[in-house]
């Protein structure tokens, strides 16, 4: 089972004080680059894996598409969700991405934002997701980029020009990695950049963009606290089709 660290009430509640809760997906810097990566939604029959607040769910449906099943481990989450961003379009189920099956051939677009990180065992996930995409389906997330999960290191290293930046820590050792994120002992599973890619390809999916993911220029502007972000890439965004 995936630990479900959503439903500890202090780390819940330092979630919902994130931009990102707050704010939804205007809270998130990479939405510009996730959302450009769409297909029109007008018609879609889409499954959003590890929905928590269930900002993209509502979003999905205000601009057309058919139906979402919005699935979470987090009841927590989920009540949330169905408080601030309910629709009768969208089905929420609490559900373990872990061993999770999905229904064959029922959805024509797969999203997911943060939460692959989190699951040990990744093929199996991706395994179902492309059995239940309809041919031509569209399957696009975002993770933790594996560069930024190795270098979440306690000492980090300040540079000639005052800039802070991290050692990488034993990339290449894959597994679980103990992190402290608004929790002490946060779980979450290290893959290599190759790992992840070879994955998708092992599961039958088609690459069709891959975005390294950090900040730009206008972003800082926006946001100066990513400013240590510019070191490594902080997230990898991938879209693919069955």
């Amino acid at each position: 089972m995936t630990q479900n660290i959503y439903d500890s009430p202090a780390f819940f509640e330092g979630y919902s004080q994130l931009p990102r809760s707050l704010e939804g997906l205007d809270g998130a810097p990479e939405w510009p680059a996730l959302s450009a990566l769409l297909p029109p939604l007008a018609g879609q029959d889409i499954v959003d894996l590890g929905c928590g607040y269930g900002w993209f769910s509502r979003w999905a449906v205000e601009h057309g598409a058919r139906s979402v099943l919005a699935i979470d481990v987090s009841q927590k989450m989920l009540e949330r969700a169905v408080a601030i961003n309910n629709d009768p379009r969208i089905t929420y189920q609490c559900s373990d991405l872990e061993g999770l099956q999905l229904p064959q051939a029922s959805f024509t677009l797969a999203y997911s934002s943060l939460v692959l990180h989190y699951i040990r065992d990744l093929g199996a996930l991706f395994r179902s997701i492309h059995d239940a995409l309809l041919p031509g389906g569209q399957w696009l997330f975002s993770i933790e980029h594996p560069i930024y999960m190795a270098s979440l290191h306690p000492d980090w290293v300040v540079d000639a020009q005052g800039g802070r930046s991290w050692p990488v820590d034993h990339y290449q050792i894959e597994g679980p990695r103990s992190t402290n994120w608004l929790s002490d002992g946060v779980i979450k599973q290290h893959r290599t950049l190759g790992t992840l890619i070879n994955l998708l390809i092992a599961s039958g999916f088609t690459l069709k963009h891959v975005n390294e993911w950090g900040p730009d220029d206008e972003d800082l502007k926006r946001r100066p606290a990513l400013a240590d972000e510019v070191h490594r890439p902080m997230m990898l965004i991938v879209a693919a089709s069955r």
